[in-house]
């Protein structure tokens, strides 16, 4: 396959590929040093972690491989059945004793010894169907009617059932993605203007309407006001990235994994990185997903075709909102929302759908002109 793929006149992008592939070898690395302490304590296995996100790792990267040989043209033919396929998931998420409560969400479904996430799913299968959309009926999007509303009912009805479980990590992500492919379609900047006030409005009422989610603006506000509850999470975090410095206290000598901060494998994985791996190690991470966003967007820029340009473009600006949020909410900027960082934090269904979307992101590589 890969002499074959050395021949070919088009080839992938092997600069991202490089990057992705030296992404996941890290990601690997952390998860075992931030999960051996928590896995032996819980199952008496210190590789129990490891040994799941290798295995997500193959799944992931031989799909990565196979999707990078589908012709990305072949995904607008089947974006229908994708977006309907991923709707259903979501609503099947929500029916009692079927979906998997954990962390207060109800976001998972349970495969064996096994989950999958379906708003994973909803991410790329929404990304794939507005592409399609956005590159057949681009000449409607200046229009509020035909255009801009009919984008927007879509992506809201997916974020309203992703809220529903709730998370609002994901969700965030989905609609923030889905604004950036529909903006550089060329909708109206009037109507994100009254877009932004209706959304100003809506976010309030969603905060106001969950507890939890006012205790977490007040935890980021000032978390030493209740230093072992609501505020907990982020003066670990930050007590693991205070003393990390420049050159951090060296891999596997965390002291923060030594349940101070809670599953530290998954959504705060930045902040044990930062703490083995210093202030250098944190930059590294941050200039490895930069330049994934800079391939990205001339992989987009070069894509032969609409369809090409805006799932490249929704692709990159996902890992990229992703990977903000994350490492936003690990270093104190915004608060406490619950999303992994792309290819490091441990997670099946995370870790696979992003190696798939980067999968698909190579395919169109192999057809820009870079």
């Amino acid at each position: 396959m890969f002499k074959k793929l050395l021949k070919d006149k088009n080839k992938p992008d092997f600069f991202l590929l490089t990057i992705i592939l030296i992404l996941l070898s890290i990601g690997i690395i952390m998860v075992f040093s931030s999960s051996y302490v928590w896995a032996e304590y819980k199952f008496d296995d210190a590789y129990f972690y490891l040994k799941r996100q290798l295995l997500f790792a193959g799944v992931g990267v031989m799909a990565m491989f196979v999707f990078m040989f589908i012709p990305y043209s072949t995904w607008i033919r089947y974006s229908k059945p994708i977006l309907l396929i991923c709707f259903g998931m979501l609503i099947i998420v929500l029916i009692p004793g079927v979906g998997l409560v954990r962390g207060g969400a109800q976001s998972w479904i349970g495969v064996g010894a096994f989950s999958i996430q379906p708003s994973e799913f909803m991410k790329l299968g929404l990304i794939i169907f507005l592409a399609g959309l956005l590159a057949t009926s681009q000449k409607y999007i200046t229009s509020l009617t035909k255009g801009f509303i009919p984008c927007l009912l879509l992506v809201f009805t997916a974020f309203g059932l992703i809220m529903l479980q709730p998370d609002l990590g994901t969700g965030l992500v989905l609609v923030l993605t889905c604004m950036v492919m529909i903006f550089v379609a060329g909708a109206r900047l009037s109507h994100f203007f009254g877009l932004a006030s209706l959304g100003i409005i809506g976010f309030v009422l969603l905060i106001a309407s969950a507890p939890y989610r006012i205790r977490r603006i007040t935890a980021f506000l000032d978390p030493w006001e209740d230093p072992l509850g609501d505020g907990f999470q982020i003066i670990q975090s930050l007590y693991a990235i205070g003393p990390g410095g420049l050159m951090g206290l060296g891999l596997g000598n965390s002291l923060q994994k030594y349940f101070y901060l809670p599953e530290p494998q998954t959504d705060f994985i930045f902040a044990i990185l930062a703490e083995e791996l210093g202030y250098i190690g944190g930059m590294f991470i941050i200039g490895l997903f930069l330049l994934l966003l800079w391939r990205g967007i001339k992989i987009s820029l070069e894509a032969p075709d609409l369809f090409g340009r805006f799932l490249a473009l929704g692709i990159v600006v996902m890992l990229t909102v992703q990977t903000m949020i994350n490492i936003s909410v690990v270093i104190g900027l915004i608060p406490v929302t619950g999303i992994t960082l792309p290819f490091l934090s441990y997670g099946g269904s995370s870790l696979t759908l992003t190696l798939c979307s980067v999968g698909i992101l190579l395919n169109i590589s192999i057809h820009s002109k870079i």
